[in-house]
């Protein structure tokens, strides 16, 4: 392994980019691209595969298949340095990363985006877990074909951070009894006031309304509690949910890193440009932040964001914005997906434009648009490169 440069013959700013996922990558990808020469960028990560895990929900129902990038040579393509390392401390001070096999890093800057662990939120219910979907789910899809499950109840948490999961889970549920000719109960239990109602009011309606032809039941405003393995109890309504199977979002936990401030979630608090708050040279996107939407193509735009600062740290010229998210989304339900789409506070126009379409919008074909890393994704894919599926 080599050392990263930090003499006057080579003055590049030392970047380390904690994490092997898509906030990381897209860190890394922007970096390349706005930086140039400016930085040497090292990734750590445990990790030796990339995988487009926004996908595998589709797995256990034959409806998308995920796929995984070799790390190393996708890094290379943004001139970066992978060290397979977890990072467990960090020294802000002497700004030196350690890693578990007790290795020390430094750097001038760092991009903390080790994302968060997925916890079960209920002990009763089967947690969907995007590292394993197909483990987790299969039984329950070949239950659904054999006619043993009868009433499904699909669960979101509070607080809440990306519910899409569950209404993918409840429509491609509906789609398979459909096709099974199976005669099957559906209700998802959601904190929320409309179903995906953070996407506006406009995309909100048109998902109740495809909800409710294909006969699915949604609780807003619910914050459940799994009693047991075949009963739900929804406050502050009181009503008792029984079902077959039931089926719960996860609990997500940060990694609270020595070193760096956590709130009580261990979750890195952030400002709007993505820095660690109270702490110099560090910044952090992903699901590892406080920011409360925890989705693949928010990492990536808060990443974007990063990029540029650590560019201006580095010496390029440019000004850059606080981060104010745009949400985009393709909605799996057994049959067409959807797309869902809400422009950032303050894009332009009276107010927030919110939509739904049967057709991509806008470049949305991928589950998540990433806009650095995506385009060398689909260009190691019409080359035939090594990607697994």
């Amino acid at each position: 392994m080599t050392e990263p440069p930090h003499t006057p013959s080579d003055p590049r700013l030392r970047v380390l980019v904690a994490g092997g996922g898509i906030a990381a990558l897209e860190a890394t990808f922007a970096l390349a691209a706005l930086a140039g020469g400016r930085v040497f960028t090292r990734v750590l990560s445990p990790d030796d595969m990339f995988t487009d895990r926004p996908r595998t929900i589709g797995l256990p129902f034959n409806q998308s298949y995920p796929e995984h990038y070799p790390l190393a040579p996708l890094l290379a393509r943004a001139g970066a340095e992978l060290v397979n390392a977890e990072v467990v401390d960090v020294d802000p001070q002497r700004r030196v990363v350690t890693t578990a096999e007790e290795e020390e890093h430094p750097y001038d800057a760092l991009i903390l985006a080790t994302g968060a662990t997925l916890l079960p939120r209920f002990a009763h219910a089967t947690t969907i877990d995007d590292a394993r979907m197909d483990e987790v789910l299969h039984g329950l899809v070949i239950d659904i074909e054999q006619g043993y499950v009868r009433k499904l109840a699909v669960v979101v948490p509070a607080p809440l951070t990306w519910p899409l999961p569950a209404y993918e889970v409840a429509l491609m549920a509906s789609e398979r009894a459909w096709d099974m000719q199976v005669e099957m109960d559906i209700v998802v239990l959601t904190p929320e006031r409309t179903p995906l109602e953070m996407f506006g009011e406009a995309a909100s309606e048109q998902v109740g309304r495809l909800l409710e032809e294909r006969g699915i039941e949604v609780m807003t405003s619910a914050v459940a509690e799994v009693t047991t393995n075949r009963q739900v109890l929804a406050h502050p309504s009181g009503r008792v949910i029984d079902a077959d199977r039931i089926v719960a979002l996860p609990e997500l936990r940060g990694p609270a890193i020595p070193g760096l401030p956590a709130d009580g979630g261990g979750f890195v608090p952030i400002d709007g440009f993505g820095r660690v708050r109270g702490v110099e040279r560090v910044w952090a996107a992903g699901d590892v932040t406080d920011f409360p939407i925890k989705q693949g193509g928010v990492a990536a735009g808060l990443a974007d964001v990063i990029a540029e600062d650590v560019a201006v740290v580095a010496g390029a010229p440019f000004t850059v914005e606080p981060f104010a998210p745009a949400l985009r989304a393709v909605l799996m339900t057994g049959g067409r997906p959807r797309y869902l789409y809400r422009d950032a506070p303050g894009a332009g126009g009276a107010g927030e434009r919110s939509r739904f379409s049967e057709t991509p919008l806008d470049g949305m074909e991928d589950k998540v648009v990433a806009r650095f890393l995506t385009p060398h994704l689909h260009a190691l894919r019409a080359a035939g490169a090594e990607v697994q599926r």
